[in-house]
């Protein structure tokens, strides 16, 4: 009798246990869709200025961007003179570049998500996000901490099997109340941290509040960054299918 009742215990905590990492998994997920669709909603149009800052010298970059979903972007460089023009499409796992300067568009290869976009401390894929960090990752809660102030989950984002993505790992920070993003470590393959991604100076933008000022901070290159900040954001525009096409690449302003 000893027996069956210790047998039904350990099924109990078994099945306890699984229910919770279960439960806590799918948590885990919930929180970072909700984050993802904080600073993207349906669809988006900014007004972004990039500052690549190196330790003999500056490069300010004026842009603008349109989102849709997680399948749709487009970023138009407006500034420098040498570069304005230049364009990025997205349309689902392909991505092309436009060069207005030798009339040409290229179609970047998987090899290129992890090159440096623009000289900059971003790569081809965090700026046009051809992975998505939710559905190309396993989510895991891994406690609570604390970014300048506010409460936050910490998360780590392990790639599933041969899903298309740059980073060996990811970890997130993402706030308790609005589910924002205020800090993401971004990891190589074999555990070395390669960049650290800080938003802050949250403004409210297109009727959200979301962080205004991103920094790129490479884990290997001392006094080197790279800043991201919105100078305009609009949410849930609407945004044909065909506006993100190799045609409209070489002619939106």
């Amino acid at each position: 009798m000893q027996n069956i009742r210790l047998k039904l215990i350990l099924l109990l905590l078994l099945y306890a246990s699984f229910f919770t990492q279960t439960s806590f998994s799918q948590d885990a997920k919930e929180i970072v869709r909700k984050s993802n669709e904080a600073t993207r909603g349906k669809s988006s149009e900014a007004a972004i200025t990039m500052m690549i800052v190196r330790p003999k010298w500056t490069r300010k970059v004026s842009m603008k961007s349109w989102s849709k979903g997680d399948d749709y972007s487009l970023i138009l460089i407006q500034a420098p003179v040498r570069d304005k023009g230049s364009s990025f499409l997205k349309r689902k796992r392909e991505m092309w570049n436009w060069q207005p300067s030798i009339n040409r568009t290229i179609k970047l290869p998987p090899s290129m998500m992890s090159q440096s976009w623009m000289g900059s401390d971003f790569t081809n894929d965090d700026l046009i996000k051809q992975a998505s960090i939710v559905e190309d990752y396993e989510h895991k809660i891994l406690g609570n901490a604390t970014i300048d102030g506010t409460a936050c989950y910490k998360i780590e984002l392990i790639p599933k099997p041969n899903a298309p993505v740059v980073w060996g790992k990811i970890l997130l920070w993402v706030s308790k109340d609005k589910y924002l993003q205020l800090k993401t470590e971004m990891y190589d393959e074999d555990g070395y941290l390669v960049n650290t991604l800080n938003s802050s100076e949250v403004k409210s933008m297109g009727g959200r509040e979301i962080p205004s000022r991103l920094e790129m901070i490479p884990a290997d290159k001392k006094n080197q960054k790279t800043v991201l900040i919105y100078e305009s954001l609009k949410f849930n525009q609407t945004i044909d299918d065909d506006f993100f096409s190799l045609q409209n690449m070489k002619r939106v302003k």
